[in-house]
């Protein structure tokens, strides 16, 4: 089960990476141009964030069940990326997510709600940008 979740998480990652980066580059560009919101535009951050959350739930099984998280082990880098830097940095950038989509839900014109989404997600995917566990800043870990 452990290996399954760990692949799931670790491929899932890159539907997830696509759907933010086309969610902020359609919300800054939308955004300046003052396009209107479309249906699509509704579809494509709904997905993002359903994609963002399916990766959270997936994360938050891992964190308990994985070897590499170790509380009590915080002076060994490995095991304070994935139990504090890894997970906080997450939390925040889900947090962003989830924030900038039911802002954008309740703002009233196309211009406020694509001006959300493009600052939000993109704060977000930042966060997630510097906490994901890329090969070549976390021995061990790999692309998929």
């Amino acid at each position: 089960m452990y290996s399954g979740l760990v692949h799931a998480h670790s491929g899932l990652r890159w539907i997830a990476l696509v759907l933010l980066v086309a969610a902020v580059g359609t919300g800054i560009s939308k955004w300046q141009s003052r396009s209107q919101y479309t249906d699509g535009n509704r579809k494509l951050y709904l997905f993002t964030l359903i994609s963002i959350h399916t990766q959270f739930i997936i994360g938050l099984i891992l964190l308990f069940i994985s070897p590499k998280v170790n509380f009590s082990m915080l002076s060994e880098k490995l095991y304070r990326f994935y139990s504090v830097e890894h997970t906080t940095g997450m939390l925040i950038a889900i947090a962003l997510i989830t924030i900038g989509y039911s802002r954008s839900k309740r703002a009233s014109d196309a211009t406020t709600k694509h001006r959300l989404i493009g600052i939000f997600y993109g704060l977000g995917l930042l966060l997630i940008l510097a906490s994901i566990p890329w090969p070549f800043r976390i021995v061990g870990a790999g692309w998929f």
